[in-house]
């Protein structure tokens, strides 16, 4: 069987073809918490690789409504798009197999890219940034870093716009042309404060001028006749498309990325 046929991940017609192609179950991912199937789509002699999420594998979770995880990342991917840099790989809610749920274009992710590292130091060498102390044998702790990379810290921004409550090194994909993508957006969107993330390196730092822009953009679509409050409006409740807007509204007004607020681990744990 040939591969199927390759399309750009941040184009419309990728969009098109989750949404509207018929998918078909190749396996299950099963490291995963919660149902992940790896699929095909194929329409109109297009087809392309993806991971298909059923609301039905959702496993409940005490601080999230049951069954919203899919509409979660969806509504990831819109923010993600409305801001310009395409952090999340194209995202749809469709009917497939098992019912309702996420179906998201499946990125390969390209070796040789690092991203995070344990060192022994006290502090971080020159491009990379500290996130804290892990416990790497009994007795012994070595500083877990990450890279000072703008592609990381356009995450971070994007994580503190949608309180990303697990952004774990495994949710990092490096791909081809030097993109970077971020997966796994199910927990996101809460009303309470639960960002917990490993990008905390530029915490208390001022945001750059490419994310104040851009966080300007996005609150200007987030007001209540904006296009992506409409897009949101369908896939989360009102009172987290508010929370969502405060929080743009925080990130302005500090100037500055956000800090733990002590109030909820900060960390994900395991951080991969």
């Amino acid at each position: 069987m040939s591969a199927p046929e390759r399309i750009p991940p941040r184009s419309v017609t990728a969009a098109e073809l989750l949404a509207r192609g018929e998918l078909t179950v190749r396996g299950q991912i099963r490291d995963a918490s919660n149902a992940v199937l790896h699929c095909s789509v194929s329409h109109d002699g297009q087809e392309v690789l993806c991971v298909y999420k059923p609301v039905r594998g959702e496993r409940p979770l005490w601080d999230f409504p049951d069954g919203t995880l899919a509409q979660r990342e969806v509504a990831a991917y819109e923010v993600s798009e409305a801001t310009g840099w395409g952090l999340v790989p194209p995202t749809v809610l469709r009917d497939g197999p098992y019912g309702e749920g996420m179906c998201q274009l499946w990125i390969e992710g390209v070796p040789g890219s690092e991203l995070l590292a344990l060192v022994d130091a006290e502090e971080p060498e020159p491009g990379w940034k500290a996130i804290g102390l892990a416990e790497v044998d009994e007795g012994r702790t070595a500083l877990l870093v990450h890279a000072d990379d703008e592609r990381l810290r356009r995450l971070a921004v994007l994580d503190a716009v949608i309180n990303n409550a697990d952004r774990k090194g495994g949710h990092l994909l490096p791909a081809e042309g030097g993109r970077l993508y971020g997966i796994d957006h199910g927990v996101t969107f809460n009303t309470e404060n639960k960002l917990r993330t490993l990008l905390w390196g530029w915490a208390g730092e001022p945001l750059t001028g490419e994310a104040v822009d851009v966080l300007r953009r996005l609150k200007e679509t987030l007001g209540p006749s904006g296009a992506l409050a409409r897009r949101l409006a369908v896939l989360i409740t009102a009172a987290e498309l508010d929370a969502t807007r405060a929080r743009v509204d925080a990130l302005l007004d500090s100037g500055k990325h956000p800090e733990p607020s002590g109030e909820w681990p900060a960390i994900p744990w395991p951080p991969v």
